[in-house]
């Protein structure tokens, strides 16, 4: 399954909001740098959705806060 994601990094709290069934608004603690912010998101993710952090994949991206990422079920 594909999802949309608008990043929030470097927020006061960790927190997935779901916008609509493919929409999502993800805030991490991380920075944006070296891809921090992008590992947190994928492990937050992957909570959220209840599978591994190994199947959730950045699709693209990966330097802009709109990233589409794909969840496998594992």
């Amino acid at each position: 399954m594909k999802i949309f994601v608008k990043a929030k990094p470097l927020a006061k709290e960790s927190k997935v909001e779901k916008i609509d069934d493919t929409h999502f608004v993800v805030s991490v603690k991380e920075p944006p740098r070296q891809g921090k912010a992008n590992i947190a998101i994928a492990r937050l993710l992957a909570a959220h959705f209840d599978v591994a952090p190994s199947c959730v994949r950045l699709v693209s991206g990966f330097a802009y806060k709109e990233k589409t990422f794909e969840i496998f079920n594992s």
